[in-house]
């Protein structure tokens, strides 16, 4: 898959080799020489992407998530999901998660924001704006998962962000930069540089 990552990511390099495959993680090593000429070797892991989005409703209002999965503590948090292998683009696992966890298609999407969080993980989180809702259908009710949807002002949610309440927290350095849905939708698309992986 053809993707933009910011310019500064940590890779694993092509001639690694997986020595470990698992249902969410895959181990890579590789022998990295050193400075005074010897070999060690070096390991990531790998993951599948995430992507998601800032839905803004017609009325100004975001949706924000409330989640509860097994094995881990109930999260606040925007739409967002596993790119899976047969989704083309990250916009295309984007949109399909939106619509999955919350019904609605939207017209309008932009990439705002692509970070890793890890870097000896190549694991990467695509977040876009979306808004101008297209149509609205009942979210697919997935076994893995509960979800209850909120609709927030964008104080609510820049508060909620703020106080780093659930996975909002990552995305603290966007709601800084902007004081309202017309300067989040002013934001301008992520420039990063363009890899297949």
């Amino acid at each position: 898959m053809r993707k933009v990552i910011p310019q500064n990511a940590i890779l694993i390099p092509d001639d690694a080799e997986r020595v470990f495959t698992g249902e969410i993680f895959d181990v890579y090593q590789w022998p990295q020489q050193m400075y005074d000429g010897s070999f060690a070797t070096f390991e990531m892991l790998k993951r599948d992407d995430t992507a998601g989005a800032i839905c803004i409703m017609g009325d100004g209002k975001i949706i924000v998530l409330n989640e509860n999965q097994p094995h881990s503590n109930p999260r606040v948090n925007f739409p967002a999901g596993h790119v899976d292998p047969e989704d083309e683009t990250t916009l295309v696992a984007a949109q399909r998660e939106v619509r999955e966890e919350t019904g609605y298609s939207f017209k309008n999407w932009r990439l705002i924001k692509v970070w890793q969080p890890y870097g000896k993980i190549e694991d990467f989180i695509y977040l876009y704006l979306a808004w101008d809702v297209e149509s609205k259908a009942e979210p697919i009710d997935m076994p893995g998962e509960k979800i209850t949807l909120n609709f927030l002002s964008f104080e609510e949610v820049k508060q909620k962000v703020q106080a780093r309440e659930g996975y909002l927290g990552e995305d603290i350095d966007i709601f800084e930069k902007v004081n309202s849905v017309d300067e989040l939708l002013a934001l301008p698309e992520f420039e990063g540089k363009i890899v297949d992986r």
